[in-house]
């Protein structure tokens, strides 16, 4: 089991930590009942934190973050030593952990895509785990909330008997939610990006090759390059740069500020695509 420490990637906190570290500690906060945020960030999560500060924070304020892609295990390898062998990608990550709550016998709750996507997650992961016991099933509303929509959430959530909740809204909107739900609910939401879609056989997964080559970004773009051009041809080059400058001493990160509160919002556009805003509510 490897756990070294936080540390800075342009700014945002990555654990270095390997899959046995990272399921260890979100299943110690399911058995525990401890509030607990936790999401696996690859290229573009950190260079969502970058370009928004108050996201930073919020990213920065999570309980585990794990270096989902490869180039941001190679930062911390080389600004910090960590010394990892592997990443930790969200949808393995996904598996270990409902491995582990299927053997011991803690639900879960699925939050987010559509109910088609869900229904035949439910299928795929019943089968993969036969004795899971999913405790529900909540299909994204694809809006920002209303106000005082995360008690309500949670009251569900907490209703079902749940012990685990995983969140697959996509990258920045599935840690804006687990962030706005982290102070209602005494249980771990993981953030788990694509996971969702592929468990349910809905988007098809990179080769192995690919993902240990860092090329699933030019996998994903293939798959939908009008939705994520602009995500991977503007992002993967800015966020080298900063590395390598971040690396050679020639930049440092500020610091982010404290998360604020959330309040109402919608959607707004940044560079990479049609994002929502990290600054002010949080999706459903």
């Amino acid at each position: 089991m490897i756990d070294r420490g936080r540390h800075s990637v342009l700014g945002v906190l990555v654990d270095a930590v390997d899959y046995a570290a990272a399921v260890a500690r979100v299943l110690d906060a399911a058995r525990h009942r401890r509030p607990f945020a936790a999401t696996a960030l690859a290229v573009h999560g950190v260079m969502t934190g970058v370009h928004d500060p108050a996201h930073r924070a919020r990213l920065n304020s999570f309980d585990l973050v794990t270096p989902d892609g490869q180039p941001v295990r190679w930062a911390l390898n080389a600004l910090h030593r960590s010394g990892l062998a592997d990443r930790v990608y969200g949808p393995r990550l996904m598996r270990e952990v409902l491995a582990r709550a299927a053997d011991e016998g803690l639900p879960v709750y699925l939050y987010g895509s559509t109910p088609r996507t869900l229904e035949r997650l439910r299928t795929a992961l019943l089968t993969a785990f036969p004795r899971i016991e999913l405790a529900g099933l909540e299909p994204s509303g694809f809006r920002a909330a209303r106000p005082g929509e995360d008690a309500e959430i949670a009251d569900r959530i907490r209703a079902s008997g749940a012990r685990l909740v995983l969140v697959g809204l996509g990258c920045p909107r599935q840690e804006i939610f687990a962030h706005a739900l982290r102070p209602h609910l005494a249980m771990p939401l993981l953030a788990v990006g694509a996971a969702f879609d592929y468990f349910a056989g809905t988007l098809k997964a990179p080769p192995a090759w690919m993902q240990r080559h860092a090329l699933e970004w030019l996998w994903r773009l293939t798959q939908d390059p009008r939705r994520l051009w602009r995500r991977y041809v503007l992002l993967n080059p800015e966020y080298l740069l900063r590395f390598a400058a971040q690396r050679l001493r020639l930049w440092s990160p500020p610091p982010a500020p404290a998360p604020a509160a959330s309040t109402h919002s919608g959607p707004r556009t940044v560079q990479g695509g049609p994002e929502w805003s990290t600054t002010e509510t949080f999706p459903v």
